[in-house]
């Protein structure tokens, strides 16, 4: 069973190799390729949840190797559910983006680089949950980043290229903190083995330990987006394609919230910063769901919101019990589906509306009302409405809170009671805004332009937003006969009365998904906490990896 821990990263890596040689020449096998290996990645991932489990932590030292020197990887029940979640998501995505057409203009470039990058990205995911030591951490983190860059910027349009040059800004920044830290790290203790750290820091003085503390959770907090290092967020995100912008703020947060988890339980028990995360934790939900608040463009108004809800996850790191890590669990899986839900239903919406600014939008529950209903389900998940999984999670947490009963906890435990009265505000407000109320006059109609195929083309004119219009007068209509027609309806992605249907059974895959963390609320509590036990004990993943 250990030798199947390393092939959730192999296989895509794999595939990758397969994707470039095909390129545009076999687009079919090649979009069969990626959408079997994730399919194979999900079924690996489930297979090593339930191992870990019932065996408890697996390990691999690839090229057998023992640390020190050895690439170490580790499953244990956390990253298997971590493993698991994520799989599944970015599978949905895939499936979504096939039926947006990501790939429409593969034809038009010498590589066709989407499903490449995709499949990097899953590998560096993937790479991420199983790292048993700093270098192959930051290995995977620098492998995302090159893939998330690709990924930002496709279509080559100015924001995207703006939004892809501040992610990297921010990324080779943390890594550089990254890079200092592990440093620190290896000069202090001659290795960067998890397992080795864990028995190595306490045997440093407490200056020491803080200094490489405070590096590791900065940069991981960059990673996560929270509050005060959060800013990049919402100019990055709402810019790139919606199925880009899902994987992005539904999976890619919760990696630094993942390590965050992993190093203060593993690395450094006792707590010693939790004062701090908890401020930080009530800093991210309140500023975070206050700049919701003022937003009327879907896409930027959800990344606050996720912003906010990183904060949930924050403050159990930062109660550090068992019943607090179990709570945060069970938040980050609710909150990697819901959070990429919400934004594939931003992208059917723009779809469907030609916009995501929701003052000119209106009268989609008539018009749509399988897509209302698409938005409706999730939206109340993450307002944390009973019996849903959001709610499920953020009880976990206050209970924890209560427990507690520290002046932090208990001001948690409130921020938390305002910060989902307000999320709920929120998604009340994109509701009325887009489908409640009646349509307002200008709203875009079938066959508008959302982005022409060929960026050459002087007769599109950029719109608002950044889509392809004719001035103030907003999108443009496709012209409706002639050659210069077929060639633009060829090469433009347009509104469109009737969603395809890929996009739509990928979405209503996620919040099937979503729903059935409610169903199975019984075991996938009883899974987290026996999770936060195995990642609080410490001495299960120690003895695995060294082999005692």
């Amino acid at each position: 069973m250990n030798a199947l821990v390393p092939l959730p990263v192999l296989l895509p890596l794999c595939a990758t190799g397969l994707s470039l040689t095909f390129g545009t020449r076999m687009q079919r096998f090649q979009r069969f390729i990626s959408v079997a290996v994730l399919t194979a990645v999900l079924a690996l991932s489930i297979i090593l949840m339930i191992a870990a489990d019932r065996q408890g932590p697996l390990s691999v030292h690839l090229g057998d190797f023992a640390p020190p020197l050895g690439i170490t990887l580790v499953a244990d029940r956390l990253s298997g559910l971590m493993l698991t979640v994520s799989s599944a998501v970015t599978l949905c995505v895939l499936i979504y983006s096939l039926g947006q057409g990501m790939t429409d203009r593969d034809r038009e470039t010498p590589l066709a680089v989407f499903h490449p990058a995709y499949l990097i990205l899953v590998a560096g995911v993937s790479c991420t949950f199983l790292a048993g030591d700093l270098v192959n951490l930051f290995v995977s983190f620098e492998i995302m980043l090159v893939a998330s860059f690709v990924l930002l910027t496709l279509g080559g349009t100015g924001p995207r290229m703006r939004a892809g040059s501040t992610y990297v800004i921010i990324s080779l920044f943390s890594s550089m903190l990254f890079l200092i830290a592990i440093a620190m790290t290896y000069a202090a203790l001659g290795t960067v083995n998890f397992a080795q750290l864990a028995e190595g820091l306490p045997e440093l003085s407490i200056g020491v330990q803080t200094l490489i503390q405070a590096m590791l959770i900065t940069v991981f907090a960059i990673k996560a987006a929270v509050f005060p290092l959060a800013a990049w967020l919402p100019d990055s995100y709402p810019t790139a394609p919606a199925p880009v912008t899902a994987v992005f703020a539904g999976l890619l947060t919760k990696v630094g919230v993942y390590c965050m988890m992993r190093t203060e339980a593993l690395l450094f028990p006792g707590n010693r910063i939790g004062d701090l995360l908890m401020a930080v934790a009530l800093a991210s939900m309140i500023i975070g769901i206050l700049g919701a608040v003022a937003q009327t463009d879907l896409k930027r108004l959800l990344s606050f919101t996720l912003i906010s809800h990183i904060g949930f996850m924050v403050f159990g790191i930062g109660l550090a019990t068992r019943e607090a890590y179990g709570g945060a669990i069970v938040y980050v899986v609710h909150h990697i589906t819901v959070q990429t839900t919400l934004f594939l239903v931003a992208g059917l919406i723009e779809r469907r509306g030609g916009t995501t600014e929701l003052t000119r939008l209106g009268g989609l529950a008539k018009a749509a009302p399988v897509l209302a209903l698409l938005f409706f389900v999730p939206a109340m998940n993450l307002a944390g409405i009973p019996p849903l999984s959001g709610f499920i999670g953020k009880l976990g947490l206050m209970r924890a809170g209560v427990a507690d009963g520290s002046t932090w906890a208990w001001t948690l435990v409130a921020g938390s009671v305002v910060t989902s009265l307000l999320t709920l505000y929120v998604v009340a407000k994109v509701w009325n805004l887009a489908f409640w109320r009646a349509a307002p006059p200008g709203q875009a109609e079938t066959g508008t332009v959302l982005e022409s195929g060929d960026d050459s083309d002087d007769d599109v004119d950029e719109g608002p937003d950044g889509l392809p219009g004719t001035g103030d007068e907003g999108v443009t209509p496709v012209p409706s006969g002639g050659p210069v027609a077929a060639k633009l309806r060829e090469k433009a992605v347009t509104t469109t009365s009737r969603l395809p249907w890929p996009m739509t059974a990928a979405t209503a895959a996620t919040i099937v998904l979503a729903l059935s963390f409610t169903v199975l609320a019984g075991p996938l509590t009883a899974f987290t906490d026996r999770s936060a036990v195995e990642l609080l004990e410490r001495t299960p993943y120690i003895e695995e990896v060294l082999g005692r």
